[in-house]
């Protein structure tokens, strides 16, 4: 028994000696490095969250962003109003919730990003990861251009006279006609008036199409490189500085919305408008585009088969409940907190929206369903315009854009944050030393800007859209969110998942995860991407512009490239390992047992003198450690 206790007290104190080489970083080095580390060519330590607010805030504008106030408003009047929420609530408790969390549990218990976590969890489901990394990469060049107009709009906003407003500008062609027209029926019919456009749409002065690309302007790529600078800022040091932002730009747009809430229906028209939005019709639930809308907006809104939540996640403590701040169980006060900051602005954006509308819909005397517009028409035509005919449009103008730039920006760099710690955790050695992250995360962002010039262009709205109907398109996100609970749920297995969360947070979550890694999205996905597939129609701008065959074809090839990923590493892991088929699979299918701290060296894993297993190597005790420190 005395031999058993040393025995113990040895274990033990190599683990509280291990423990302690998880230090702070050093001042101006970049985050993860030491000094120590670099002389004695140990692996930089990961850094952590400096607190749960941290991590909450950043997870909140990861999801929260402008597809809460420009899509689902726009969704659900389309689909039924009220009768919407039906599907969309179906879809958020069956996927996006349990999606959600399976990503921030992989990431926290692996303390890897979206690439490496599945080299440990299950190796021949890496492709899931490099998918990820995928569309996000491709995500991250387009996202960014809304914000690049937003700050174009909000500089132009500051003039006495709104730009688009009036159709006396230098651009506007003899075709222009004011929208305030329009309550004048007689002259309105007289101008033969389907044959002008309005000047806020004139105000994009777009090309013909596609094909004719046009030169760069030169004041977007500006406002484009400005926003990638402070991106980049944003993000340079890691989650330290990321933890701090969001402060920010997580918070403040909310009380902007509640101004405009407020502005809205305060303003003549708003009652029919928001009656537009909800007024609920359930004959709309037998179309199954219903259903494949609310779909693809659950998965889009929580940011989820992207690699960022389980970025967010690696920066977690081992023992960081991440299970009560998305679940129902417990009894928890903050249970469903992120789920329902994140629908509940969803819903509450659709009243802010449509009381404008319709104002904006009384002020023209037309219809409402002839001004309600969804994405970019509705940030930067349908909503502007509306702001043109309010009392002090300059002040709400200014007001709306910079509200779309808040909640567009900590959006965008919870998402770069999430590529760029993939791409890090491939290579830490190399990349976490000296400045050597910053660097790679300037040159990332350079290239983003570059990619992003063709969308800045005459007809960049153009190239803007096939990537957004294409590189990250609900298809996509569907395809890696059904292989991500495959992999967890029926390859490594539900129970071993769940014996890894109860390791984390000392308790074993519900069955209701469980069942729906294992069965309930699944099925969700598989139907959605079925249906999606065959409703598939070929893009379109302004349900006017046809896309050529040339611009279909690289729009799947953004697709595919990242679908393509899972089954071609897949083989790729299959053909390199060695035996026959199934021992093959059977290989590359089994998890590896790699010390979480450090997976480069063996002298930084802690050794049992007296222990044969794992040649001598035991596995860290992480409730011992986090209790002796």
């Amino acid at each position: 028994i005395e031999s058993r206790n040393m025995a113990t007290k040895e274990k033990l104190q190599c683990l509280k000696d291990f423990h302690k080489d998880i230090l702070k970083p050093s001042p101006g080095k970049s985050p993860g490095t030491r000094p120590e580390d670099e002389a004695e060519g140990k692996p930089p330590q990961r850094e952590k969250w400096a607190s749960k607010i941290d991590f909450l805030l950043s997870v909140a504008g990861g999801f929260i962003g402008l597809g809460n106030v420009w899509r689902f408003p726009y969704l659900c009047y389309k689909n039924g109003g009220g009768a919407f929420l039906i599907p969309y609530f179906i879809f958020l408790f069956g996927g996006g919730l349990p999606v959600f969390f399976l990503e921030v549990v992989l990431g926290q218990y692996t303390s890897e990003g979206g690439i490496t976590c599945w080299e440990k969890i299950c190796p021949i489901f890496t492709g899931i990861g490099y998918a990820s990394i995928v569309i996000v990469s491709l995500l991250n060049v387009y996202y960014i251009v809304i914000l690049a107009w937003g700050l174009y709009y909000l500089f132009q906003s500051f003039q006495s006279v709104l730009p688009w407003a009036h159709c006396h500008q230098k651009w506007n062609t003899p075709t222009c006609v004011e929208d305030t027209l329009r309550k004048n029926k007689t002259l309105w019919i007289s101008l033969n008036a389907t044959n002008f456009t309005s000047p806020v749409t004139e105000f994009w002065d777009l090309s013909s199409g596609i094909e004719d690309i046009g030169i760069i302007k030169w004041d977007l790529a500006l406002c484009l490189l400005l926003v990638w600078v402070i991106c980049f800022f944003c993000i340079w040091k890691g989650v330290k500085s990321t933890g701090k932002v969001v402060y920010i730009t997580a918070t403040f747009p909310f009380i902007m919305l509640l101004v405009l809430l407020i502005r809205g229906v305060t303003l003549p028209g708003a009652a029919e408008g928001i009656k537009f939005y909800l007024y609920p019709d359930i004959s709309r639930l037998a179309d199954p585009q219903v259903w494949i809308d609310a779909g693809t907006q659950i998965f889009f809104s929580y940011a989820i088969c992207l690699g960022a939540m389980t970025s967010l996640g690696s920066y977690n403590k081992y023992k960081y409940n991440c299970y009560r701040q998305v679940s129902i169980q417990g009894g928890l006060v903050d249970c469903l907190l992120l789920g329902c900051l994140n629908s509940g602005t969803s819903f509450v954006s659709g009243f802010a929206i449509f009381s404008v509308l319709g104002f904006m819909a009384q002020e023209q005397g037309v219809n409402i369903a002839d001004v309600a517009e969804s994405g970019p028409g509705l940030a930067f035509i349908a909503y502007p315009k509306a702001v043109s005919m309010m009392p002090l449009p300059t002040f709400w103008a200014i007001l709306f854009f910079i509200m779309l730039l808040l909640l567009g920006l900590d959006s965008q760099f919870v998402e770069v944050e999430g590529q760029i710690t993939s791409l890090v955790d491939l290579h830490p050695s190399f990349l976490r030393k000296g400045y050597r992250r910053e660097i790679f995360i300037a040159i990332v962002c350079f290239l983003s800007y570059l990619l992003g010039l063709t969308m800045v262009t005459e007809g960049g709205m153009y190239v803007f859209q096939l990537f957004d109907y294409y590189a990250a398109s609900g298809v996509c996100l569907l395809w890696v969110a059904f292989f991500e609970c495959i992999a967890v749920a029926w390859v490594y297995g539900a129970d071993n998942i769940y014996d890894a969360i109860e390791d984390m947070i000392g308790y074993r979550p519900g069955p209701w995860m469980k069942w729906s890694w294992i069965v309930i999205t699944p099925v969700l996905c598989v139907g959605c991407f079925i249906f999606s597939l065959a409703k598939y129609k070929p893009l379109t701008y302004n349900k006017v512009y046809t896309y050529p065959d040339w611009a279909i074809g690289l729009g799947w090839f953004l697709a595919l490239s990242s679908m393509i990923c899972i089954p071609m590493v897949m083989v790729i892991r299959i053909i390199q390992s060695d035996g026959s088929l199934i021992e093959r699979i059977k290989a590359v299918a089994a998890p590896k047992e790699v010390n979480r701290w450090s997976k480069e060296t063996e002298s930084a894993t802690p050794f049992c003198p007296n222990g044969t297993s794992n040649g001598g190597l035991i596995k860290p005790t992480h409730i011992i450690v986090e209790t002796m420190m």
